[in-house]
């Protein structure tokens, strides 16, 4: 006997079987994370269309605010569908959140921007970020748990892995999508409206995945429970008393998925908004270099999970969250000096100095009428252009740059847009170069070397997760309790780096200062997998605990 399937009675699938399996759970997968990362692989045209500001900052940061609603209710759909779930099987739990997700996303791209119709523009965008939030809660655990209760235990770990390869490959085929228009649309009209093309190209997908899905029938796992009456009364209560679960959920929770989500994000989401802003690398050339590296790291979740079928699921994992506590600064580090060289010699030549009192900024002063310091203004803008700087506490408030002063007294009463602009106009005279860059292309080769390294960080945490998940639970309450934690986690350790991460630069000055956020993560996740993860690759799955 070597699956679940066989335990509980039922034939083996056939290799077509599993087969279609694989593939209908993993492109509905690929569609359904397509519909989520669109949104932040579009984030400055959303932030000019919903969350317009003259504050640069404070409008990217409200674009990843909305970014991280949606992460947010994600652990609220994992229990809601993760009950319907374990109730009522998990084929049609997951056409429920697949069509919920395709009509969400499709939703963005018809709302009137906020010229048209004012804050009602960003609150219909939050609506149906918190929807498609609730799908995605619900979509991760039917995928993966529907894939492992087909597959025999010597292969759990390669089949569910295309799983995790599938998340990855959301996020590629969002940039491919963006390209795609980008190319077909010019770039003044796409600015205008064609970014809400890939938002509505999400029906076109819905209905792909709801075609392939039909195509399913429930697994043999979750038939064999039903006919059996052994389904959970209410899969969320159990959750939390079932024998033992409360050590599972807790280590599925900080040892790994703490680790594994804020990897992710960290490695693409951080890394194409590190070379987009502070670095200045041009939009296109961001989105090409991504998309290559990200569609040939999303090979390396196969690897990892037929790795994990030989070694067990734990080697991998805890490998993964050293070397990404050795190698995560250095490698951002790496980005910075091959994707703007001359912003760090120059920055090294000349370096830029603040004196003054009381010189922190609040990036969401604006909302509340918060008003910053003179100080803090400077450092405002210092920080939106992407200059390192040193503060220096003094009575006199000054400006230098390698030991000259900066006449701040032309820009006293300016907004943050002209201060910002003043700023780079007196600095551009010291050296400083605030274009566009284009790096060479011995450079960009460098920078797509240095995200496939973060990618196989990111694989090495990722790739045999679902196939461990799945493992540690009980297969009667396996959909809520593996949901649960992993879209907590992925909620909000994950969701919420990008805008815990930029006000942590915000704040700082320092556009390196926000990776502490992940170091701290996968940290903690380091210790507690090495305590808790289990050491058998077949864990509870074939043993029925």
């Amino acid at each position: 006997m070597t699956s679940e399937a066989a335990i509980a009675g039922q034939r083996e699938p056939t290799q077509k079987e599993i087969r279609l399996v694989i593939a209908a759970s993993s492109a509905g997968t690929v569609f359904e994370w397509y519909d989520f990362f669109i949104y932040g692989t579009l984030a400055a045209l959303i932030g000019a269309a919903f969350f317009p500001s003259g504050n640069e900052t404070l409008q990217l940061l409200l674009v990843w605010a909305g970014f991280a609603i949606g992460f947010g209710f994600r652990p609220l759909g994992a229990i809601l569908f993760g009950f319907l779930g374990d109730r009522l099987g998990r084929k049609y739990t997951f056409l429920v959140t697949v069509t919920l997700m395709g009509i969400a996303t499709a939703g963005v791209g018809l709302i009137p921007n906020a010229e048209t119709i004012g804050y009602a523009a960003p609150a219909i965008v939050i609506l149906l970020r918190i929807i498609q939030g609730l799908a995605l809660g619900g979509e991760y655990g039917g995928a993966a748990i529907y894939v492992a209760e087909h597959a025999p235990t010597e292969k759990r770990g390669f089949y569910t892995s295309f799983i995790q390869a599938s998340v990855a490959g959301g996020f590629v085929l969002s940039i491919a999508v963006v390209l795609a228009c980008r190319f077909l649309i010019p770039a003044e009209e796409f600015a205008d409206w064609g970014w809400r093309v890939p938002f509505l190209l999400s029906l076109i997908l819905l209905g792909i995945s709801l075609w392939m899905r039909l195509k399913l029938s429930e697994s043999p796992v979750f038939q064999a429970m039903k006919e059996a009456g052994e389904t959970a009364g209410n899969p969320f209560k159990e959750s939390f008393t079932y024998p033992g679960n409360k050590k599972r959920i807790f280590v599925a929770l900080f040892g790994i998925t703490a680790g594994l989500t804020t990897i992710w994000y960290t490695a693409f989401f951080s890394g194409m908004s590190f070379l987009r802003g502070p670095m200045r690398v041009d939009d296109l050339t961001v989105e090409i270099t991504v998309f290559i590296a990200g569609l040939i790291a999303t090979s390396f979740y196969l690897v990892v999970g037929k790795w994990s079928d030989r070694v067990g699921r734990k080697k991998p994992i805890l490998i993964g969250n050293v070397l990404i506590l050795l190698l995560l600064f250095p490698c951002f580090w790496a980005l910075g000096n091959l994707a703007n060289p001359g912003l760090w010699e120059t920055a090294k030549s000349v370096p830029v100095q603040v004196a003054g009192r009381d010189c922190t900024t609040d990036p969401f002063a604006d909302l509340y009428g918060g008003k910053p310091s003179e100080c803090g203004k400077l450092v405002e803008a210092l920080t939106a252009s992407g200059v390192p700087y040193n503060v220096v506490d003094s009575e006199q408030l000054r400006l230098t740059a390698g030991g000259a002063k900066i006449d701040i007294s032309t820009f006293a009463d300016a907004t943050t847009a002209e201060r910002k602009t003043a700023i780079e106009t007196a600095l551009a005279s010291f050296g400083y170069d605030f274009s566009e860059r284009q790096p060479s292309n011995a450079a960009l080769a460098g920078i797509i070397g240095i995200l496939l390294l973060l990618g196989a960080l990111s694989a090495l945490n990722y790739g045999s997760v679902a196939a461990l998940l799945a493992e540690m639970f009980p297969a009667k309450i396996r959909y809520s309790s593996m949901s649960i934690p992993y879209h907590i986690g992925a909620g909000y350790f994950g969701g919420f780096l990008p805008l815990i991460a930029g006000y942590i630069v915000a704040r700082s000055g320092d556009v390196y200062a926000g990776l502490w956020y992940t170091w701290i993560f996968v940290a903690i996740a380091l210790v507690v997998g090495w305590w808790g993860i289990p050491n058998d690759p077949e864990a509870a799955l074939d043993e029925g605990r």
